[in-house]
């Protein structure tokens, strides 16, 4: 008779090998799908083509085919008749008739006519010739890029009248005026670039044109340029 122990002994064994059994078969199983699909993958490479090469002499070669071709052009015959144009056909048209009295007058002959402004009897003596001046202005535009070795530099300053109405108002703000400084280091124009009330743009304007400067120079000599100054109008301050 056969124990309890010895039975559970058995019991443990024949399930560690049926475990053991199971894993070889699979193991087995694997290696025999992976051989066949490794003998199908190497069994489907392609083989290099096979090219063939014939070598041959430059004796067996023939000769090369002629460069200038002399054999004449097949002529086609043409079975219907060119028909003649009935258009463009020049008309013969009689000469023009010339007066053999009309003469064409030589130099000589043109410089003895008169002139018409001579024909009251005068001889052109008090004759003037009276030649327009061209004038030419050498204003830039404000927008132009002007060159200068040395700026304009200011010397006479004039501050602009603060308006009653704005102080009494309270208003303050700052006008950019742009001044065109002629060669004599004068104000020639004057224009708004920017302002923050229009009700300063008259008393900027007007100072600006009692500015001096220094005029700029460039090549040793002086030049017309644009200068921008700032007015700044803020009460119980300064102007400038």
């Amino acid at each position: 008779m056969i124990g309890t122990s010895e039975r559970s002994e058995i019991r443990r064994s024949l399930q560690k090998n049926i475990w053991i059994g199971l894993a070889v078969s699979v193991v087995l199983h694997l290696m025999a799908v992976g051989g066949y699909y490794a003998g199908e993958y190497f069994s489907r490479e392609e083989e290099a083509p096979f090219v063939s090469v014939r070598i041959m002499k430059y004796s067996e070669l023939g000769p090369p085919p002629s460069m200038m071709n002399t054999d004449e052009l097949p002529v086609v015959a043409v079975s219907v008749a060119a028909a003649r144009p009935s258009v463009g056909i020049p008309v013969p048209v009689p000469d023009v008739e010339v007066n053999p009295e009309q003469t064409i007058a030589t130099q000589q002959e043109l410089s003895q006519v008169p002139s018409p402004a001579l024909q009251d009897g005068s001889k052109g003596e008090n004759v003037v010739v009276q030649q327009e001046q061209l004038k030419i202005e050498d204003e830039p535009s404000p927008d132009a890029f002007i060159p200068v070795e040395k700026l304009p530099v200011p010397v006479r300053q004039v501050r602009p009248d603060y308006p009653d109405i704005a102080r009494r108002a309270g208003i303050e703000g700052t006008v950019w005026v742009k001044i065109l400084v002629d060669k004599e280091g004068k104000p020639k124009k004057v224009i708004i670039l920017k302002s923050d009330s229009e009700i300063f743009d008259e008393p900027a304007t007007k100072a600006a044109m009692q500015w001096a400067f220094t005029p700029a120079i460039m090549n040793s000599g002086p030049v017309a340029v644009w200068v921008a100054i700032p007015f700044r109008f803020q009460l119980n301050k300064p102007i400038l």
